[in-house]
């Protein structure tokens, strides 16, 4: 859910402006639940929680339907939302128009992986912990969690734009973390973007996360390992490259070849010293957010 400061966006404020109402999205997002079971948890009456939830209904954040239990139909809830993105400027003009598309994380078409390294599906590990040639496995296509020591992962997003379409900004977002033997919450890893083969900027992932489950993750999965990442957002305007707003270079849109029929992505931990390196990348059913790697792509029609 991408929100601006338009009064379209202003109902998820307001509905995100009560702690009672927050409380609700924290229990929600542990299991899905009854407005009976919710009034119980937070000591309210079914009629308060109830408003709250139509408040969190009307903002999409939060969906249900009606399920019968032992007799009766009950009113069950769930969230709707993995994440927010707040743009605090206006959105682009009205004519400008939005392609989005969502590359599962095994869907690349080149990589380079070095143990400690594997890959996932949300049922089961494909092939064996540390062994590279299992990120060439048929089943990689299915996979939501993949990880090295070094090396990259590179993807092809197809272009749909035409000769009388004007790009304005392009915006992937994604989990990611570092890489380290088990689990380590102190260990750095300088992360590269590129391009079209053009070098974006540098993100510095802060640690491999596993000291509590992602919300997401499987309850198969070993304790030991990756749980988490850091959801990240980059984006590429005419005024250079930002990573969460900050700006990570220089790099602009014209400076990058766009006018080709696919753009080649890709993402790569810096070679480093002991202590430090790596990438896990999360895709749904992993982590705390449930997607893939979302590419946006903001264009106008020319006149």
């Amino acid at each position: 859910m991408l929100l601006t400061t338009d009064s379209v966006s202003l109902k998820v404020y307001e509905a995100l402006a009560s702690e009672a109402r927050l409380k609700i999205i924290d229990l929600l997002y542990r299991k899905e639940m009854s407005i009976k079971e919710l009034a119980a948890e937070l000591f309210l009456s079914n009629a308060i929680v109830s408003s709250h939830v139509n408040k969190l209904e009307q903002a999409g954040i939060v969906g249900s339907h009606m399920r019968r239990v032992n007799g009766g139909t009950y009113k069950y809830c769930h969230v709707k939302q993995e994440y927010m993105q707040i743009k605090l400027s206006p959105i682009f003009e009205t004519a400008t128009t939005c392609q989005e598309i969502s590359v599962p994380v095994g869907h690349y078409t080149d990589y380079e992986a070095w143990p400690t390294c594997g890959i996932a599906t949300t049922t089961k590990m494909i092939g064996q912990f540390d062994h590279p040639a299992c990120f060439m496995d048929p089943e990689r296509v299915n996979a939501g969690i993949l990880w090295f020591a070094r090396g990259f992962v590179e993807y092809k997003v197809p272009n749909y734009l035409r000769k009388d379409h004007q790009l304005k900004e392009i915006e992937i977002s994604m989990e990611i973390s570092s890489e380290a033997p088990q689990v380590n919450e102190n260990w750095p890893s300088d992360i590269c973007f590129s391009l079209n083969h053009k070098k974006l900027g540098i993100w510095t992932s802060p640690g491999d996360f596993g000291e509590q489950k992602g919300r997401l993750t499987p309850e198969w999965w070993h304790s030991d390992v990756n749980q988490y990442g850091v959801l990240k957002v980059l984006r590429i305007n005419e005024k250079g490259t930002f990573i969460d707003g900050q700006r990570i270079s220089d790099i602009n849109l014209n400076e990058l070849q766009l006018d080709t029929p696919y753009w080649t992505f890709s993402i790569s931990p810096e070679d480093a010293a002991f202590g430090r390196g790596g990438l896990t990348l999360f895709g749904k059913g992993f982590g705390n957010y449930n997607q893939d790697i979302l590419i946006r792509y903001y264009y106008e029609h020319l006149s």
